[in-house]
């Protein structure tokens, strides 16, 4: 039952369907006590009223204490509605005294005031009223007189009343489930953009705006939202200017570095042994952070959008196998390159591709690894320990490491990044799983 009630919507529709049921029901739960109260005063009023004015109008003629004639005479004139009682005494006409009772009886023989009740006991509503004769001087005579009303027809009338106010709230319900509708798909429909917007925000998108309509707290939200995104696309542009920019003035000083190490690598043999391993050492290390200049003014372009695709009409097989081959991997690499799958990429980036993922296979994959075409894939796979599954949705991000013990000149982190920016470029997509039998496999996709 919980599930039911998980999303915003169910619960929205749940607390408005409540609040309009309950609405319904106090509303009618009130109209019926109105009416109720309203049906029986009237129907009280119509009988008592005619009887006290009787009584009062007859009760100077009544001789008192009374005789046998004198009570029947009194009830005569009240149209026997009434009987009239006096110590042992009652009215020959007139209703049975047994309606009367016992403790409304008690009540009124030392009552100066008029007693009335409304009853069940018998099965059938009934009023009963019962009326005090009093002296001038206030003192009671002894002389009562007691009426019996049925109340079955406003009862009916009650009944009645009750039957249509339950039927007009049960009418009610599916009219509020609509209006419970309408209003939830009102209110979740600007939570509903800017859920979309904040999901396009968190996966990179830092353009995405959401409408600000209004001026509820939603439309608040909104603004508040742009604002963040304004905020983070401004930052974010601005750390891209800087990488660009600090990547643009290393590569000048790195070009002349690149020239010395090249002439220190020439006369290594010549140099005394400590000073020939520092020489080798400042070469390698200059050429790693070459590579990694290279790949952040890369990325940069691919952030500005100044990467444009050169495509051509290429043979798959040939254009992979010319890749191994440039950087010595034909012999490392288990490779099924059939001739005649031929697909119109960039060439060089196809190059960039391959290179980094069977670069990525080879340096922390397991021998041997396999690079397969078939038309439209390119599947790079090895028999290492696999990728960590927390690994998987960040493996592409850009400077992720799965292995954080990894040391820092196993590479920079970009290589794969930078394949899946060329990748999609083309309008394509790498996916990276796990084999089962063990090992990685990263799946290139083009529309060739």
């Amino acid at each position: 039952m919980r599930s039911l009630f998980r999303g915003l919507k169910p619960r929205l529709m749940a607390a408005f369907l409540l609040l309009t049921l309950l609405g319904a029901v106090a509303a009618t739960g009130a109209s019926y006590a109105t009416a109720r109260t309203l049906l029986l005063e009237d129907a009280q009023n119509g009988f008592m009223n005619p009887l006290v004015k009787d009584v009062r109008d007859y009760a100077p003629r009544l001789t008192v204490p009374p005789a046998q004639r004198d009570l029947d005479d009194f009830a005569t004139y009240l149209r026997g509605t009434a009987v009239v009682l006096f110590e042992g005494l009652r009215s020959r006409n007139g209703p049975d005294p047994s309606f009367i009772p016992a403790e409304m009886r008690g009540l009124l023989t030392t009552s100066k005031t008029i007693l009335w009740q409304r009853r069940t006991d018998t099965g059938s509503p009934y009023l009963v009223v019962g009326i005090p004769l009093l002296r001038p001087d206030g003192t009671s005579t002894g002389v009562q007189v007691w009426a019996m009303e049925s109340l079955n027809a406003p009862q009916t009338a009650i009944d009645s009343f009750a039957t249509a106010a339950w039927v007009g709230v049960s009418l009610v319900l599916p009219l509020a489930l609509g209006l419970a509708l309408l209003t939830a798909r009102g209110v979740l429909r600007p939570v509903r953009r800017l859920g979309t917007a904040a999901r396009a925000l968190g996966s990179g998108r830092l353009d995405t705006r959401v409408d600000e309509r209004g001026s509820d707290e939603l439309s608040d939200l909104a603004r508040t939202f742009n604002r963040a995104a304004e905020q983070l696309e401004a930052g974010q542009a601005a750390s891209r200017r800087f990488v660009a920019d600090v990547s643009h003035e290393l590569r000048t000083p790195l070009t002349a570095m690149n020239a010395v190490t090249a002439v220190l690598d020439e006369d290594a043999e010549t140099l005394p042994p400590d000073t020939a391993v520092a020489a080798r050492l400042v070469s390698a290390e200059t050429r790693k952070l070459t590579r990694l200049v290279n790949d952040l003014m890369e990325i940069s372009r691919f952030d500005e959008g100044r990467n444009v695709l050169e495509l051509d009409e290429w043979d798959i097989g040939t254009a992979v196998r010319d890749t191994l081959a440039a950087r010595g991997w034909t012999s490392s690499v288990d490779a099924s390159l059939p001739d005649g799958v031929v697909g119109r990429v960039d060439r060089r980036r196809l190059d960039v591709i391959v290179a980094n993922l069977v670069g990525n296979a080879l340096r922390h994959g397991g021998t041997p690894v396999h690079v397969a075409v078939r038309p439209g894939v390119i599947e790079v796979s090895d028999h290492g320990p696999g990728i960590p599954p927390d690994a998987l949705p960040h493996i592409f991000d850009r400077f992720y490491k799965a292995d954080t013990a990894r040391s820092r000149s196993e590479g920079s982190g970009l290589g794969l990044a930078i394949a899946w920016e060329n990748a999609r470029l083309h309008g394509g997509t790498i996916e990276a799983a796990n084999a089962p039998s063990g090992g990685a496999v990263f799946t290139l996709r083009l529309p060739w």
